[in-house]
């Protein structure tokens, strides 16, 4: 796994280059908030997670399935991966960041790539809201109760 990308991905790069065409500017893997966002643009408060759909196990995606050897392992690495997601997800928007995350398969094809950037960026340039995912994959959490996130 060592040969596998973590940061400067083709997605990745599609969304960058995009926003910078729209006069955004933004800084690129910050470690200092939590879960290293891939995009994070200060001036709108916003963290952007440009997630692979087989690494973070986006469901009901053609792009994710199991492997078919060591399925045990895989599938408790990409539950983790989950996991930490919603972490970090929750610690930006406790800390008052909206979030944004978008799937590889939204950016892929590219019939519909276009009409995603764009409602990216009118969800980053808009001033409602605190988070915004565009394939809702968050399941409420056992024992905790629904948090309301308007402020």
């Amino acid at each position: 796994m060592a040969a596998i990308k973590g940061k400067d991905t083709k997605p990745e790069m599609i969304m960058r280059k995009y926003l910078f065409s729209r006069g955004l500017r933004f800084r690129v893997q910050v470690r200092k908030l939590p879960g290293t966002p891939d995009i994070v643009l200060p001036k709108y408060k916003t963290a952007v997670f440009v997630n692979g759909c087989f690494w973070h196990g986006h469901e009901g995606c053609k792009y994710f399935r199991l492997p078919k050897s060591n399925v045990e392992f895989w599938k408790e690495k990409i539950e983790r991966n989950i996991e930490r997601d919603r972490e970090s997800m929750q610690a930006l928007l406790d800390l008052g960041w909206k979030v944004i995350r978008v799937w590889e398969c939204e950016l892929r094809n590219k019939a519909n790539r276009e009409e995603t950037l764009n409602k990216i960026y009118t969800s980053i340039t808009s001033s409602e809201g605190s988070g915004y995912s565009f394939e809702e994959t968050d399941v409420p959490m056992a024992a905790e109760p629904e948090a309301d996130y308007s402020r």
